[in-house]
């Protein structure tokens, strides 16, 4: 609703246009009528219109008077003025004064109602462009940060030129970079200890956001350009043109400030590679690749660090220090090796590629070799993977450490499989021997030789098992058995004792009676009169 002042010396005037228009209707609030147009201008402070209706010729102050005093001081009020025919050169200067309009009197209803409309489809276009801008402005107010952000990713990631550099410089009111600078580039490598329950990602973005703004508050003390890449990475661009100061001092002594303080205080620790300084912000890209390089050093060096490329210059090449038969070494231990010399052979190829300092992407492709070595040595041994292993896990981990504990751990797993699957096996092997005496016992030629033949097996190492898994020797199981067959014949059956001794295997009568009173503690005439006794037939 518009607010709306008339201004007219004729009181019958204003008395009209209050009584014959529908103002709320149109759109508009009448807040007040006066006689001239001082009373009007002291007026419009407190009551602000948005319309005046204002005639030409009045006392103390006319309406271009009016208009012009009121137009001054408060632009956006609209005026109309009511004019007669033989006041056209007044309407000229209206005009001048850009009026909204004029309307000859004398004045109709009908004629006021279409001018109100007409002045109010322009305000409210007005009104409607006043507030997109100003929602325009408010955006880009709440965007600034992050198109700040943005400008100086282009800037240190991908290069800019020079004279685009300097206008957005002045734009984001940025001091101009001093020569040499160098960047930084601070990742954060765990969150520590500390349970993490928001399952949206809240609690690892709030942790994010404090070392962000410990970072933020370094930066503003030493004039630093900070920013936050799109991998979620803390950016940092050093400069300083002090000759007493040197920028890698200056780099190092900021980034170990934030680096302790994190640590310290937010309980969680971030890795800072520092690049190499160059001598214009059209070279930071280099110097940002630089930073990346550094910060992968990580992967050997450990989490919670300050790493810069020059601290990696002298070192033995990888080349010098890693055997290349390693993944066969790995796969020959995991099929007949024990679980200690794995554990060692794991620890010495770390080591090996720690002391090569190797850029990341060479250890792990030395690392995925031995991966699928390990693979393969699963599918010989017939294994089912005791879990998913796949060549893209390394990526998972951002040190070596880490891979070590995680390569070791599922070597280990993957030697339980074989231990379980050689007892499984063996088991199977002895329960097929047992099977083979308990359906052969009464051949008499039946030997260990025999039988080993039969489940596939050295003599000695099925010895070895079989008494085990039996708890008795090959001998002993098949002497047992024979005559446990014996007594049930002795008991249930008349058969004579020779018959007896042939079907569980002997043909010496008397061998067998010896047997027998060594393992029953009587001869087989007294067990069956035992037996007798003990159970009369009805």
């Amino acid at each position: 609703m518009y607010k709306v002042f008339i201004v007219d010396d004729e009181a019958v005037v204003r008395d009209g246009l209050k009584r014959t228009i529908g103002w709320q209707e149109l759109g508009f609030e009448l807040i007040g009528d006066y006689a001239n147009g001082r009373e009007a201008l002291e007026a419009i402070d407190l009551n602000m219109p948005d319309l005046i209706i204002s005639d030409i010729s009045m006392p103390f102050m006319d309406g271009l008077a009016l208009t012009a005093a009121a137009g001054s001081k408060y632009p956006h009020i609209k005026m109309i003025i009511l004019t007669g025919y033989d006041e056209f050169e007044y309407a000229q200067q209206a005009i001048r004064l850009k009026v909204s309009d004029f309307i000859l009197k004398p004045i109709t209803a009908q004629e006021i109602r279409e001018l109100l409309l007409k002045v109010k489809a322009e305000m409210d276009e007005e009104t409607r462009r006043r507030e997109d801008f100003s929602r325009l402005y408010s955006q880009l107010k709440q965007s600034l940060p992050l198109l700040k952000e943005r400008f100086l990713e282009r800037l240190v990631v991908t290069g800019m030129k020079a004279e685009e550099a300097q206008e957005r410089f002045r734009y984001f009111g940025l001091t101009p970079l001093a020569s040499p600078c160098l960047a930084m580039v601070a990742d954060i490598d765990d969150f520590g200890s500390r349970p993490l329950q928001s399952e949206s990602g809240q609690d690892t973005e709030i942790l994010r956001y404090a070392a962000y703004n410990l970072f933020e508050e370094i930066a503003l003390r030493e004039d630093l350009l900070l920013f936050r890449t799109r991998e979620e990475r803390i950016a940092l661009v050093v400069s300083d043109g002090a000759e007493d100061t040197d920028v890698y001092e200056k780099a190092f002594r900021v980034a170990e400030e934030a680096r302790f303080y994190i640590h310290k205080y937010l309980k969680f620790t971030v890795t800072i590679g520092v690049g190499q300084a160059v001598q214009a912000a059209q070279q930071l890209p280099a110097s940002y690749t630089s930073a990346l390089s550094a910060l992968d050093y990580r992967f050997l060096l450990g989490k919670n660090r300050v790493i810069s490329l020059l601290d990696m210059e002298g070192r033995p090449s990888l080349a010098e220090t890693l055997r290349a038969d390693w993944d066969r070494q790995l796969a020959s231990a995991v099929k007949t090796g024990s679980l200690e010399e794995i554990r060692q052979l794991i620890r010495e190829f770390v080591c090996d590629l720690k002391q090569g300092m190797a850029p990341m992407d060479s250890c792990i492709f030395h690392i995925q070799k031995v991966i699928l070595s390990l693979m393969n040595t699963i599918q010989e041994l017939g294994l089912h993977e005791p879990r998913s292993i796949l060549l893209t896990d390394v990526y998972r981990f951002k040190t070596l450490d880490e891979i070590e504990a995680w390569l070791t751990e599922t070597v280990t797993s993957v030697m339980n499989a074989v231990a379980e699957n050689r007892h499984h096996l063996t088991h199977m092997q002895i329960r097929k021997a047992v099977d083979y005496i308990e359906t052969h016992y009464a051949d008499e030629d039946i030997s260990l030789q025999h039988l080993c033949r039969h489940v596939l097996m050295s003599t000695s190492y099925f010895s070895l098992v079989f008494k085990q898994h039996t708890g008795e020797t090959f001998v002993e199981y098949l002497t047992r058995t024979r005559m446990d067959k014996a007594k049930e014949l002795l008991a249930h059956t008349g058969l004579k004792f020779y018959e007896i001794a042939g079907q569980v295997g002997y043909n010496d009568p008397n061998y067998f009676s010896i047997l027998f009173k060594k393992h029953a503690g009587m001869t087989p005439r007294e067990f069956r009169d035992r037996q007798a006794k003990e159970h009369p037939q009805p």
